[in-house]
């Protein structure tokens, strides 16, 4: 019994090593109230992306800039806006045999950098779309 108990307080801990990613966050009642979504989404600017192109994306976004990533406390304010995953575009194309380009470059608009373009920020992926896999990255 002691063993048992021993090994249980051994395991405790570590469980807190196992972080699940953070949920969204929804508003308050009162401001979920004024919003009217509509029956039809509107035909104006409308996108349609396939399931596999959406997974193929999030596969890449998670790899590029994963949920709990943690910038240091020295990090420069345009360090911390490449490190939003709104401060990047996505570019997706098909590729041969069940493989999805995933492009992601930063969106000059959202981070001013002042100067010309950053070239070495972004990268492209090659998703897998039947086994879920990265096949390859070009940063």
């Amino acid at each position: 019994m002691t063993r048992a108990l021993m090994l249980l307080l051994f395991l405790l801990p570590a469980c807190a090593l196992f972080q699940r990613p953070p949920r969204p966050v929804h508003a308050p009642q009162a401001e979920a109230a004024k919003v009217q979504i509509p029956l039809a989404l509107p035909e104006e600017g409308r996108q349609i992306i396939p399931g596999a192109t959406l997974r193929a994306i999030q596969l890449a976004m998670e790899d590029y800039l994963p949920w709990d990533f943690k910038l240091p406390g020295t990090a420069t304010p345009l360090q911390q806006c490449f490190a939003r995953r709104e401060a990047y575009d996505v570019v997706t194309a098909p590729g041969p045999q069940g493989i999805v380009f995933v492009s992601i470059v930063p969106n000059p608009e959202v981070c001013d950098v002042g100067g010309p373009p950053l070239l070495d920020v972004g990268a492209t992926y090659a998703i897998d779309v039947t086994g879920w896999r990265i096949l390859s990255v070009q940063q």
